[in-house]
């Protein structure tokens, strides 16, 4: 007979852990139960038996306490509710009811027995016992009630991470997960144990995919880690985000759900400027249905989406600081004298994606299961190329990017006895990534120079964008996994070995339709550009003849010892060895190696890495419970990186390059009218003639008879693993205030700080140092394509404090608030995918020898805040209201001087009377020179022969700038300055209506996306400075005979930035759900 007793009745809990208390063993895709049995005088009890059952399918685990009173079950399905049941021969036993097991953190429970002989059956609630899930390093756990509560206006779990406060979404780019201010490159995603992130590293979201690749319908729970020192996770050096599907019991449940939004139902108006969106709508729809196929044997599990809707633009002239005339200007010369079809400025672009996951669990017996997991994923979004604060971009220049991608898993979960256990996992993940311009690949790349309203230096553009005139990329990834669990007494030894396969297609050739650069309007509509550049494959003109066809394999062995030293005290320790191996070398460049002493082919095979790590937990008192731990990671650098020096090995292709200025288009065939000044005159045309259209035929005839000469990407052959050293500390603490705010709430706290060595960093080849400039920084001369990926030489590193409290009320109210403060450095960014961009989109003053400054992607203060209510309005009918907000600092951005109308020239103090452009030989990142600060207007660095009110203006806005002001009389360092403060609070409203039979219920839901600009249009604003966010002080025109800088003009606003329309609109959807 069961009776429901209270806890003073026939079992005592040990005295340390009176709690449900997780550990801190980091299982990838599962959770498990773990503790003590004692007797009634404290003594262990050996041989009790214990008895783990998921009520949801009736699997039922059994095993024997060992002569230490320990047992370990592992390898069990997330979520829940368990049973677990404890009883021995003459003893009283004991049930736990609604045990909910959380990712990655086996359930500790530690009981005793009472000492009384009663077959009665105490039972005791998860509850009851006070379940606290711990984790050994920082992490946040989402269970099935959160992903089904927080107002996921995006139907994505970027929506559920944001309420962490140590995770940030970049919503100006892409929507990138930053983990403690972390590069979002450098995360790992995985879905049911398959790595299923962007691997490549094409996408700064993180997603191999253009949304989430997988329903959120189909998940059971997410966790995000920071550093988790289990050694099973790996392959990321900022936090591995993991999710696991939910699947199917010995009931039939599905649902359905349909939502909606349009254009009136988004907001138009920003800070006063009115948008007009166009006409547009968005639909949302798709099911779950899981069940039993054989009762208590084998289920079924299936999720689809659909999503139909539109990319939302918007811009203006206006919001670019580049007048109406100057835009319409440019236009008309484009379509009337060269043919041109406009694309316009888009409002809105249709897209569309679908989803489908399928599992299978078949439960073999009580000590055998096994799952197989299907996921597809298709879609495609709208980008604007080369857009940033300063650029105007015509519809032609956007392009559309899409993927479509599939993946099987498939596991196998033994327990061969009571204290060995078995996990297998095989896996393969096929990806197909496209990259279409808007009008097609038929008219090249134009850039025009303008001069913006405020006075400074802008651009429109026009025409395919170069970097999908050819890019195609297809990979496969086919890994497998066998780990095992041996306990003895109070220890849980794992071991494992996993290997993965990467197979890569990548075809990326930039300018095969060519590129035009334009100085003004004028020389526009005249023909006379500064810059073209055509690119292709020698001597065949074909792109695809440079495509690089590669692969490499990792091959990962670990060994793991977790020790349950006391009930309060446990101890995980472990190795972790990665090691690459690849038969593929990219081709060959003898001239290469003859010009800098080392080959272009090297690769990441050989390469290894031990990674120690060590992590603890430690239950202090029933309420206070401490975390930490020290380990180092690796990994989570896009293979697009190392892909980059197959695509680019200097014997596949070349480039014609032609630009104004003496000697600057000197080839055969070529005769200009203007001997420094180019004009599409002076060329002839492949197929239909038509400048832009085509490209000229001296580069045509160039390529097909070149030797190959086009830039290459190499590695180091020093090249290094980039690791990344974490400590830990935490602590959690239930308080109670007693009559003062009541009792039931949960403090967390923790640090983290991370160190990396031997970072990734793209270096100039075939550079030298040739002088100092008045101010400091040095001078370099050489203007090469040729690249080398390599390791800093100094150690970044960054500190996460993060804080957090949470409080449930028994009338239904649930809150949580969080604050992190982080603090993150770094050498080069690493902003892109491409080596070149790489480079030059980083602000700096030594461009050889960047130091340490504030990373780009630090969120230096961030507030967080999720509010759950439910309540019944109508009985038995629950309302629910929950919100889900936050409050960040904006992303860093640095102060930077024009310096690109300094020409070259020798000038005294010049070793050597060396020439060469004298900020940076690289013309591509000529605009990223970081600022000298003056003194005053009488800085001994500045020319008297310089602008008088340009200099005065400059001098008054730095007195008026605090940032500024603190670095007169030195270069001011990267990222001194913070964008405005973003807020967002994103609300959903659900009504519980009657189904249609038992069993069944439907609810109407509202979700408010941006709550702030719907209540005013000030609100809920994001201003930013945009890729790669520079502020440009000054303008420097030249340098006079005592090298001192020439300024001949000052921005009037240098702080300007521009509204991110996309990001701060507010948005209502309306829509419905069905479940049975």
């Amino acid at each position: 007979m069961f009776n429901l007793k209270s806890l003073a009745g026939g079992v005592a809990f040990a005295a340390v852990a009176s709690a449900l208390t997780p550990v801190a063993v980091a299982q990838v895709t599962t959770s498990g139960v773990t503790g003590s049995v004692s007797n009634a005088d404290g003594s262990a009890a050996g041989d009790a038996t214990v008895t783990v059952q998921d009520t949801r399918t009736g699997l039922t685990r059994t095993v024997v306490s060992t002569p230490t009173g320990q047992f370990d079950i592992r390898g069990l399905n997330v979520g829940g509710p368990y049973t677990v049941t404890v009883s021995k021969a003459g003893e009283q036993p004991t049930q736990v009811t609604g045990v909910i097991l959380a990712l990655g953190q086996p359930t500790a429970i530690n009981l005793a027995f009472s000492g009384q002989e009663t077959t009665d059956v105490v039972i005791i609630t998860a509850s009851q016992a006070g379940a606290v899930p711990i984790a050994t390093g920082p992490a946040a756990t989402f269970s099935l009630a959160d992903i089904e509560n927080t107002p996921l206006a995006n139907r994505d779990i970027r929506d559920l991470l944001a309420s962490d406060p140590r995770i940030s979404i970049d919503q100006g780019n892409s929507d990138a997960i930053s983990c403690g201010g972390a590069n979002p490159r450098f995360n790992a995603l995985t879905l049911d144990g398959t790595r299923i992130g962007d691997s490549f590293g094409l996408n700064s979201s993180g997603y191999p995919t253009e949304r989430m690749p997988f329903s959120i319908d189909a998940i059971e729970q997410v966790s995000v880690e920071l550093a988790p020192f289990d050694v099973q996770y790996g392959f990321f050096t900022a936090c591995n985000i993991n999710a696991v599907t939910k699947s199917g019991t010995n009931e039939f449940h599905g649902g359905v759900f349909f939502d909606y939004t349009d254009d009136g139902l988004t907001g138009d108006k920003t800070d006063g400027i009115q948008r007009n969106l166009g006409t547009f709508d968005e639909k949302r729809y798709g099911f779950s249905f899981g069940g039993p196929i054989i009762a208590d044997t084998l289920f079924f599990f299936a999720a689809y989406e659909k999503f139909e809707g539109a990319n939302v633009f918007a811009f203006t002239p206006e919001d670019k600081k580049i007048s109406q005339a100057t835009w319409d200007q440019v236009i008309n010369t484009a379509v009337n004298q060269y043919g041109y079809v406009s694309g316009g400025l888009p409002n809105s672009m249709p897209v569309e994606d679908e989803k489908l996951l399928v599992k299978l669990d078949w439960t073999i017996n009580d000590r055998h299961r096994a799952a197989l997991t299907y996921n597809y994923n298709d879609g495609n979004n709208f980008s604007a190329s080369d857009d940033n604060s300063s650029a105007l971009i015509d519809g032609n220049h956007y392009y559309e990017r899409g993927a479509k991608l599939e993946s099987y898993t498939g596991q196998l979960f033994s327990d061969w006895t009571d204290s060995f256990s078995t996990e297998f996992r095989v896996s393969n993940l096929k990806l197909n990534n496209r990259q279409n311009s808007i009008a097609g690949p038929d008219f090249g790349e134009i850039q025009v120079d303008v001069i913006r309203t405020d006075g400074s230096a802008g651009r429109i553009w026009l025409g395919s964008d170069d970097s999908r005139h050819r890019n195609k990329l297809n990979y496969e990834v086919m890994s497998w996994k066998a780990a095992a669990n041996y306990s003895v007494e109070n220890h849980v030894f794992t071991a494992g070995i996993e290997r993965e396969e990467l197979d890569v297609f990548n075809l990326f050739l930039q300018e095969v339709e060519g590129e035009w650069r334009f100085s003004s309007p004028a020389n526009f509509a005249a023909g006379n550009f500064s810059y073209f550049e055509y690119s292709n494959s020698v001597r065949t003109n074909n792109p695809d003849d440079s495509a690089a066809k590669f692969g490499y394999d990792t091959t990962t062995m670990y060994l793991q010892d977790d020790w349950q030293v006391t009930d309060a005290l446990n101890i995980t320790a472990g190795l972790r060895l990665d090691m690459y191996s690849s038969s593929s070398k990219p081709a060959y460049n003898a001239a290469f190696n003859t010009r800098y002493g080392f080959r272009n082919d090297e690769t990441f095979d050989g390469l290894h890495l031990l990674q120690p790590r060590i992590g603890f937990t430690y239950d202090f008192s029933p309420d206070i419970k401490f975390r930490g731990g020290a380990g180092l990671y690796s990994g989570g650098n896009p293979n697009v990186w190392l892909s980059n020096s197959y695509s680019n090995t200097g014997v596949l292709s070349s480039d014609f390059i032609c630009r104004s200025g003496a000697n600057g288009c000197n080839f055969p065939g070529v005769t200009l009218a203007n001997p420094t000044a180019p004009n599409l005159s002076d060329f002839t045309y492949n197929g239909s003639g038509r400048p832009f259209y085509d490209v000229p035929n001296a580069g045509v005839n160039f390529i097909a008879n070149a030797a190959p000469v086009g830039g290459v990407n190499a590695i180091d052959p020093d090249f290094e693993l980039p690791a990344s050293w974490r400590y830990a500390l935490g602590a959690t603490w239930n308080l109670d205030t007693g009559t003062f705010l009541g009792d039931g709430y949960r403090i967390d706290a923790d640090v983290l700080y991370a160190q990396t060595d031997n970072a990734p960093v793209i270096l100039p080849l075939g550079y030298t140092r040739v002088d100092t400039l008045i101010d400091g920084r040095p001078r370099y001369i050489g203007n090469t394509n040729d690249f080398v990926l390599a390791n800093s030489q100094r150690k970044s590193d960054s500190w996460v404090y993060s804080l957090s409290l949470h409080k449930s009320y028994d009338f239904g109210l649930d809150w949580t608030v969080g604050y992190a403060h982080t603090y993150g450095n770094e050498t080069n960014p690493m902003t892109s995918s491409v080596a070149f961009s790489n480079f030059e989109n980083a602000a700096r003053y030594d461009i050889i020898n960047m130091p340490l400054d504030r990373s780009d992607y630090v969120v230096p203060n961030r507030f967080s805040f999720n509010l759950n209510y439910e309540l019944e309005l109508f009985e038995n009918f629950p309302t629910k209201f929950s919100l889900n907000g936050y409050a960040q600092e904006g992303l860093p951005y640095s102060y930077t001087m024009g310096t690109n109308t300094v020409a070259n020239r020798t000038y005294p103090g010049a070793v050597g009377g060396a020439t060469g452009a004298t900020f940076e030989p690289y013309s591509n990142a000529i605009n990223r020179t970081l600022a000298y600060i003056p003194t005053g207007p009488s800085d001994p660095f500045i020319s008297p022969t310089s602008n008088a009110a340009a200099v005065a203006a400059l001098d008054a806005y730095i007195s008026s700038n605090d940032r500024l002001s603190d670095y007169r009389g030195q270069i001011a360092p990267r990222n001194i300055a913070n964008d405005d403060w973003i807020s967002r609070l994103d609300v959903k409203v659900s009504q519980a209506i009657p189904g249609f039979g038992e069993g069944h219920s439907a609810e109407a839901f509202v979700v408010v996306q941006n709550l702030g600009n719907l209540l005013s249009p000030d609100w809920g604003i994001v201003r930013e400075h945009g890729f790669p966010a520079l502020a440009n002080l000054y303008t420097v025109s030249n340098l006079d005979a005592q090298g001192r800088y020439v300024i001949t003009a000052a921005q009037s606003n240098p702080d300007s930035d521009s509204i991110n329309p996309d990001a701060s609109l507010w948005q209502v959807r309306i829509g419905a759900r069905y479940s049975f």
